[in-house]
């Protein structure tokens, strides 16, 4: 069945395998995806949404980059809605509420419009190495399959073992089998491996909730879309989720069921997420709440099936169904499934280089949850760069990485690779330091450019790209040169309770106040015919008044990453010996060893390592 020798196998077909997928096969590499079931390529396994704070930039730089994610979550988005638009645009981050069914499928569709790229279905139980280098896999119908390398994105299917109340079972998800093999080859390599913990609410029957009870969450009144690409349209109409909340009842009712928790005697041994715990940790950890949020969000366009967000849980299905009966709107909730816990099989990332590929057998790459990541967006973006440096090998090409004030994603890797994680690690906007750099509108700015030449994005795309960023540019210049008079801004800025001023300025002063807004700078004659006569869109528009309102911002975080990136070019050879730094702590000098650095930019990231240790490797590399 399979003479040929692959360029990559990607083994796994969640997001991050679908997203490895795509990137190997559109950079010309012959791939091929191995999943459990090609009926579930792509499937959201938790909630039926995309993006959300921090998440949402991720997308929107796999969208940048040419993957996949953007387009699929725009053509099966039921919702859109644009979080944070109370605060400064480097927090803005777009969501989509998903069709799930749709969803899965317009992946599937995609990945099988891909040239390069065939599938197999069939558990893959073990590699094949040659010399701590891999050439292939195994399956369980024992047979070989070779390839020059393999990413692995196993999810949560290794190992998985599934928790509902006192009861548990092998399982990677509800209704799959776990997969087995591959972490006991891996042990016995020479890997680390942990557990980790995570867990889903129930799905329920939304005939049988009542909505007038509950608070209404309509997607915003004009959406945008995830994707740069014209291909895909923003919501003409849209489906409303709905809030509700938990009461000292409910947590009475779910106290009850504390003695067969397996969060609570012992059963669940792994750590679950810290910013997704089940409704149980909840009360548990902040017992002084008395209520908490659910968020009560349709599956679909046509589906009756409900997600209820916020409700994870493992406890026993009767406690589950007796709680969730007294939320305000549940009274006669019908159950489609309860919720359940599941652990799983993870690698510690400390284990990984920047392109993701390990460190103990060549070739070799792990992207998603096998990571320690949690989540979609977190998933995705690691198989787009597993699956761009996985055919980069092949082509014996160099490796290609992201800094950390390049994007979402190279803060991701780095923090993964740099730090490790000991429970399952989420994204937020707190975890980049250069967030202003790194905002959602201005990822194909970013990003694009690279897209192009390894091969992923089209000239097309580039050329509406620059063509964007040169009107944006234009139109800041406009700002600059251009003077305003008293008598035409005055009245603009008193109607704003603003300073009014005394003589002609140039109006980027005038626009750059934190309180004038382009509706206001419309009232402009000179403002007016611009746009008019230049024809710019609101992509246009909204980035020119980021640029202005925020160039101090931009410029001064600019500079910060130049000096740091500075760091990025003193390289450490590798092999270095550690040990031989006396001056050095113990720590640093065990965790340098383990890590193995390449820069001291990233050895000055990791835990455990001082200014004082990274001034003595300076010394010693003679800087």
């Amino acid at each position: 069945m399979f003479n040929d020798v692959y360029d990559v196998i990607v083994v796994g077909a969640g997001h991050a395998g679908s997203e490895a997928a795509a990137a190997a096969a559109n950079m010309g590499s012959k791939t091929l995806l191995v999943t459990m079931n090609l009926q579930n390529i792509a499937q959201m396994s938790c909630n039926p949404a995309m993006g959300g704070i921090a998440k949402g930039q991720i997308v929107r730089e796999i969208d940048a980059m040419g993957g996949y994610s953007g387009i699929v979550s725009d053509s099966s988005a039921i919702q859109f809605k644009m979080l944070n638009k109370s605060k400064g645009p480097a927090m803005w981050s777009p969501r989509v509420q998903s069709d799930r069914m749709r969803f899965a499928e317009d992946w599937r569709l995609m990945l099988e419009r891909t040239p390069n790229l065939d599938f197999y279905q069939e558990m893959v139980t073990g590699l094949i190495l040659e010399h701590n280098k891999v050439v292939g896999v195994k399956t369980s119908l024992g047979i070989s399959i070779k390839s020059k390398t393999v990413v692995l994105t196993n999810g949560t299917f290794l190992n998985g073992l599934i928790h509902i109340g006192d009861k548990n079972f092998g399982g990677g998800r509800a209704g799959e089998r776990a997969a087995t093999g591959i972490t006991e080859q891996l042990i016995q390599i020479g890997f680390d491996s942990g557990r980790m913990k995570t867990g889903t609410p129930p799905r329920v029957d939304g005939r049988s909730l009542d909505y007038s009870k509950m608070i209404e969450q309509p997607g915003d009144e004009i959406p945008e879309k995830f994707s740069f690409l014209p291909i895909t349209k923003p919501l003409l109409e849209q489906r409303s989720c709905h809030m509700t909340y938990t009461s000292p009842e409910v947590h009475d009712l779910l106290r009850d069921g504390f003695d067969r928790s397996p969060m609570f005697n012992g059963r669940i041994k792994s750590v679950g997420p810290r910013y997704c715990p089940s409704i149980e940790d909840k009360i548990n950890r902040f017992a002084d709440k008395e209520r908490h949020q659910l968020f009560v969000e349709p599956e679909g366009w046509n589906t009756v099936e409900v997600y209820v967000n916020g409700f994870s849980t493992s406890l026993p299905e009767d406690v589950q169904y007796k709680a969730l009966k007294s939320v305000k709107g549940f009274e006669n909730v019908k159950f489609f499934r309860p919720g359940y816990a599941i652990e799983y099989d993870y690698f510690p990332p400390t284990q990984l280089t920047h392109t993701l590929e390990t460190k103990l057998v060549e070739g070799l790459y792990f992207a998603g949850q096998i990571n320690g990541t949690t989540g979609y967006e977190e998933a995705a973006s690691q198989g787009l760069m597993a699956g761009i440096n996985a055919s980069l090998k092949v082509q014996e090409k160099d490796p290609f990485t992201l800094r950390r004030d390049e994007a979402y994603i190279g803060v991701l890797i780095d923090d993964l690779i740099t730090k490790g994680t000991e429970e399952p690690y989420r994204m937020f906007t707190s975890r980049a330091e250069y967030r202003t750099l790194l905002r959602q509108d201005n990822a194909d700015f970013r990003l694009t450019p690279k897209a192009y030449e390894l091969g992923l994005a089209t000239v097309e795309r580039l050329k509406r790209m620059e063509e964007k960023q040169a009107k944006s540019d234009a139109f800041v210049q406009f700002f600059k040169d251009t003077s305003v008079t008293p008598e035409e801004i005055n009245p603009i800025l008193a109607s704003k309770k603003s300073a009014s001023v005394k003589q002609k300025d140039k109006m980027f002063k005038l626009y750059a106040r934190p309180n004038i807004t382009i509706k206001d700078m419309l009232k402009v004659r000179a403002v007016h015919d611009y746009v008019e006569s230049k024809n710019l869109d609101t992509e246009v528009i909204e980035q020119t008044e980021i640029q202005v309102k925020y160039a101090g911002y931009i410029e001064k975080e600019k500079n910060n990453a130049d000096k740091l990136n500075r760091l990025e070019n003193v390289k450490i050879p590798s092999g270095f010996d550690y040990s031989k730094l006396k001056s050095m702590s113990m720590e640093a000098r065990q965790k340098l060893s383990e890590i193995r650095p390449v820069s001291i930019s990233q050895a000055s990231r990791i835990s455990g390592v001082s200014p004082n240790d990274v001034s003595v490797l300076l010394v010693y590399l003679g800087r």
